[in-house]
């Protein structure tokens, strides 16, 4: 049931002034002596304590995001519709190629690629999901209408819930996804220049790739958990109509102790921890990167690197040119690096976001969230979307198993020997 101007009914004026009040029994009204004009004037009281409460609140929340940017915001929530309904069916389509490149056995070999390959499910969910809110909420219902019904009520919670535990997933798996380049790395830097430390420790990760991509999915709904008792649906009456029609909306206490607890958890562990977390280890690859290409150019002479060239599949000891799987691994790295600063700069406003409604009042909540709500919601799509590109244009192996795949381009098996030999590095 959409709320609309036209929401009264002629039918009303047929009725006394009494059953449109309250819908009380008349019986029950002539025991307790209540007459119909003290009705009328209660809820004519009742009226003006609503009124009274909203004014309040607006006066004691004025100057809460005020200025320029919020005025482009509100400018950007008219077409946020159509924008993301127009990348979700993007990135739904490039997940979909992602998966198919990825699950193809040459690919299939790098635990890197089965993480890659998860997170593309994940994302893909995400998009599928969003693609009818997107269309219901903001193309088929007018700017300023609003659906109180049960079942999009129930939606909106549903909604709220999966996509939260998705994209939760999708940050575990990134995460995973930077740790397992870290442990890759240090696996194959040592044999080259120094011995590493938790050698025994990289070898049992390494090992356990399918325990690490499932671990996400089994924590991510038990970091949620506060969210399920947070919001909830309720239900009330509008006195304005004749039989007072139940209206249903998604509601939260802004009082409450758990609800300052879920913007922490979700704030502070979901968001701003992982981003810490990637942030070092994006600066450790890069770091590895630097490092590499400067012993490249202090090697002058790799006829007298066997070693280093058998374990970096070098092929011509006489060559001056870094080795290919080398330059394989800075790529995949590089890469990596890519995915990880596109997710900080998506993740992280949404974690300071979160972490400011909690610590301060509802004001907060209330004015400043809902305008950044949409915002967030793009850097998300286009976040879970733009992968596809990213792994085109960095990964020349994926761009190989793709031509094979889609344009029936058979390559020798040399070729794609060469571009899977390191199947636990090379992407």
């Amino acid at each position: 049931m959409q709320i609309t101007s036209n929401m009264l009914q002629s039918q009303s004026q047929s009725q006394s002034n009494l059953q449109q009040a309250l819908p009380f029994n008349s019986t029950i009204l002539r025991d307790y002596k209540i007459t119909e004009g003290e009705i009328a004037d209660f809820v004519k009281l009742m009226h003006e304590f609503q009124r009274n409460n909203q004014s309040l609140l607006h006066d004691e929340c004025s100057g809460y995001c005020q200025g320029e940017i919020y005025n482009w915001l509100k400018a950007y929530n008219s077409i946020h519709g159509y924008v993301s309904l127009m990348i979700c069916i993007f990135g739904t389509i490039a997940n979909i190629l992602n998966i198919m490149v990825l699950t193809r056995k040459e690919m299939a070999k790098a635990p890197i690629n089965n993480i890659l390959k998860w997170l593309a499910v994940a994302d893909m969910f995400v998009m599928l999901e969003y693609i009818p809110y997107t269309s219901y909420q903001y193309i088929y219902m007018e700017p300023g209408e609003k659906d109180l019904s049960y079942g999009w009520a129930v939606f909106l919670l549903v909604h709220m819930h999966f996509t939260q535990i998705l994209h939760t997933i999708s940050i575990g798996l990134t995460v995973t996804l930077a740790v397992w380049r870290y442990v890759a790395i240090s696996q194959m830097l040592p044999s080259i220049f120094h011995r590493h430390p938790n050698g025994s420790c990289a070898n049992f990760l390494l090992a356990h790739s399918r325990e690490a991509i499932l671990f996400p999915f089994i924590i991510s709904p038990i970091l949620c958990l506060p969210t399920y008792f947070v919001f909830q649906v309720r239900e009330t009456h509008d006195v304005d109509t004749v039989d007072h029609e139940a209206l249903y909306h998604t509601y939260f206490d802004a009082d409450s102790v758990l609800y300052r607890f879920n913007f922490w958890i979700h704030s502070v562990i979901i968001k701003l921890l992982p981003c810490i977390a990637l942030t070092v280890i994006s600066v450790v690859l890069m770091n590895v990167l630097c490092e590499a290409s400067r012993r490249r150019l202090m090697l002058k002479d790799y006829a007298n690197a066997n070693k280093y060239a058998v374990q970096l599949c070098l092929n011509d000891t006489k060559s001056r040119r870094p080795p290919r799987c080398d330059r394989r691994n800075d790529r995949t790295t590089l890469l990596l690096v890519g995915v990880l600063v596109l997710f900080l700069v998506t993740e992280f406003p949404q974690g300071l976001l979160g972490l400011l409604s909690g610590m301060m009042d509802k004001c907060f909540f209330a004015h400043c969230y809902p305008p950044f709500g949409e915002l967030m919601d793009l850097l998300a799509l286009i976040n879970a979307a733009v992968g596809f590109v990213l792994y085109g244009l960095m990964s020349k192996q994926f761009r190989t198993t793709f031509r094979s795949l889609f344009f029936k381009q058979h390559f020798g098996s040399t070729e794609m020997t060469r571009l899977t030999r390191v199947t636990t590095t090379c992407v």
